[in-house]
């Protein structure tokens, strides 16, 4: 019985990697959120964007857990870290400019709403990561995946 457990567990492994070093990075958040205001923003936690990025600490902690499971070498590694590095350039890049055009908006909905022309509602700002968020969430996930093979 505890064969089957072990086999179950080890060839989900790559999922509980990212999957722990995701939930790991809202845990994070929230002591940021705290630290830095002073109470927790449930709406922070749970939105896109922040210290660290969550994305970057799954696909990292997917592609380490394959390449530790499967080789180094194998094509399914290769494949996650390619795919990683997508979603690495995207959550510092395309994203983190989205946001700044989402800051740029807002400012020109509220320059509209004090002269009483326009009304909509205000854009989410926190889109993308800084290029640190990045890093911290990509070397969380390689710890966890680390962590949790041996």
């Amino acid at each position: 019985m505890q064969s089957q457990i072990f086999q179950f567990l080890f060839g989900i492994y790559p999922l509980l990697a990212g999957v722990v070093s995701m939930l790991m990075t809202q845990v994070f958040k929230a002591i940021f959120c705290y630290v830095s205001m002073g109470y927790i923003d449930f709406k922070k936690v749970f939105a896109s964007g922040g210290m660290p990025s969550s994305h970057s600490a799954l696909v990292c902690a997917l592609s380490t857990a394959i390449g530790l499971r499967d080789g180094w070498t194998s094509s399914m590694f290769c494949m996650c870290v390619v795919f990683s590095m997508v979603v690495l350039y995207d959550a510092a890049g395309v994203r983190q400019l989205a946001g700044k055009q989402a800051i740029l908006l807002n400012q020109m909905i509220d320059d509209l709403f004090r002269k009483g022309e326009f009304k909509s509602e205000k854009l989410s700002e926190l889109l993308g990561h800084t290029p640190l968020e990045v890093v911290a969430g990509a070397l969380l996930g390689i710890g966890v995946a680390f962590t949790l093979y041996y």
